[in-house]
């Protein structure tokens, strides 16, 4: 029996770890075709190498992309088309985390989150979405945060990326409904990656430590698989993760609360 995705056409940006690493994984067992973006060539030869134990190798294409300098990005997308015809589906995962305040963060690292967060997410989207619309059909994933629906000290810029997502995939969704492309938002909370190690600090560098939720997260594969649910199902919006998924619906319907124990862990070392 053929799966729901089977033979569809999967690009996925940051793929070369993480949540990314899992998706193609978790894709690889549904018999589809793969894109795989991150900027390391080497690690997206690993995870081919690790896809190809599944669906053979000429069916995995390794495109090095930052998100971040998307100036040839249409050249990009024919490449894709020239591999494999067209784009089933666009998983806008490549991202990076913050660890520092609003008072020692530049406005140039502020700007550089939002062109990888937001922006990358944004214009990957837009180069796509005429090979969809041509082709009659498709599915575009974002994936956000917990953090993209509340704000919480030490993840300002990341936190209001985050946010725009909702604002710009929910409208795309309303404004392709007709032409049979779907869009989803993810919003995970802690998955256990090594996504805090490479959280910006207020220098741009790297923030090098594991945190702890992130250590108890969920599994990627685990996450992976909720991902291709949500697309299988044709949700809009998907949330999973752990215990911190109740600060959203505190916020929600206990706005004044949800704003008391916000300012009580901000008392305490948040990074």
């Amino acid at each position: 029996m053929s799966s729901f995705f089977e033979g569809k056409v999967v690009w996925i940006t940051g793929a070369s770890s993480g949540l990314g690493e899992a998706l193609a994984k978790e894709f690889s067992k549904e018999n589809t075709k793969l894109v795989l973006s991150a900027r390391r060539e080497s690690e997206l030869q690993r995870v081919k190498n690790e896809c190809a134990k599944i669906i053979p190798a000429e069916d995995i294409f390794i495109l090095p992309l930052d998100v971040a300098e998307l100036s040839n990005v249409n050249a990009d997308v024919q490449k894709v088309i020239s591999k494999f015809g067209k784009v089933d589906i666009l998983i806008n995962n490549a991202g990076v985390v913050q660890r520092s305040y609003v008072i020692d963060t530049p406005v140039e690292l502020e700007r550089k989150m939002f062109e990888i967060n937001y922006f990358g997410p944004v214009i990957l989207s837009k180069a796509v979405l005429p090979f969809m619309r041509k082709q009659k059909g498709g599915n575009i994933v974002a994936v956000s945060s917990v953090m993209g629906k509340m704000g919480f000290p030490g993840r300002s810029t990341y936190s209001a990326a985050k946010h725009a997502l909702y604002g710009y995939f929910e409208t795309l969704r309303i404004e392709e409904r007709t032409n049979n492309i779907k869009v989803h938002i993810i919003t995970p909370g802690y998955i256990k990656t090594n996504i805090s190690l490479n959280a910006f600090n207020a220098k741009g560098e790297s923030y090098g430590k594991m945190d702890k939720g992130q250590e108890k997260g969920m599994d990627a594969h685990v996450a992976a698989r909720k991902v291709l649910s949500a697309i299988r199902n044709n949700k809009f919006e998907t949330f999973f993760g752990g215990k911190e998924l109740i600060a959203v619906t505190v916020k929600r319907l206990f706005p004044s609360l949800f704003y008391r124990l916000i300012l009580m862990s901000g008392k305490k070392k948040t990074f």
